[in-house]
């Protein structure tokens, strides 16, 4: 990794996160997180004060340094305990059920593989968990959505993707979205700004991996008590 990806993405990250329009979408999405709990793709830990008396303890997964350094500060002054990771989300060290809520914001459109980073998401839920998602993605109005597409390939530079349809993506890997909301940002340009928020649980029947993706078993540096 270059001096783009150890030092300028990070410091782009964290300051785009600030962003004032996105502290409502935060406070929704963490809301009903309980007990266990998995952030993937923490970051400089924004969401971390926002946790409510309902969590125990916080997996915070990121495979940036600089981003968990950031995060470690906030993490130490909480009522709970914070266990920050670095890792991606394509292989989660954590064993098979062993936490009860994973939250992903703005995270899905960075993943390399997003395929298998839900695989593991879905293996590392117990039954009944939920998986908190916030994400921007593919617009409904064919006008923004084909310059979401023809834009990709060079926001993908940034490690970014524009036009991930969140939604059918759950789907396809094994959830049952069971509330959904979504919209345009408000301002900022169309292409950017539509968001998809809501709560998603491992669908009955679905396998606990997608096929080809090992079980990354009890390694688990990082796992809540």
């Amino acid at each position: 990794m270059g001096i783009y990806g150890r030092w300028i993405l990070p410091r782009l990250i964290d300051w785009t996160m600030r962003a004032e329009d996105l502290a409502p979408y935060r406070g929704r999405l963490v809301r009903p997180a309980r007990r266990r709990v998995l952030e993937v793709g923490i970051g400089s830990g924004l969401n971390l004060p926002l946790y409510g008396p309902g969590v125990e303890a916080v997996v915070g997964l990121d495979p940036s340094a600089e981003l968990l350094r950031r995060a470690a500060p906030l993490a130490a002054h909480l009522a709970f305990p914070v266990h920050l990771v670095r890792a991606a989300a394509e292989a989660i060290p954590l064993a098979e059920g062993s936490v009860d809520t994973v939250v992903m914001a703005w995270t899905l459109c960075s993943l390399t593989d997003a395929r298998a980073g839900l695989g593991e998401v879905r293996r590392v839920l117990r039954p009944g968990g939920e998986l908190l998602f916030v994400e921007h993605g593919l617009a409904p109005e064919p006008g923004v959505a084909a310059w979401q597409h023809h834009l990709d390939p060079l926001w993908a530079r940034i490690s970014c993707h524009l036009d991930n349809p969140v939604d059918r993506m759950l789907r396809e890997a094994g959830f049952d979205v069971i509330e959904l909301r979504s919209g345009h940002l408000g301002k900022g340009p169309k292409p950017m700004t539509f968001m998809y928020e809501g709560r998603a649980r491992r669908a009955a029947g679905a396998d606990p991996w997608p096929s080809g993706t090992p079980d990354a078993g009890s390694s688990d540096p990082g796992a809540a008590p």
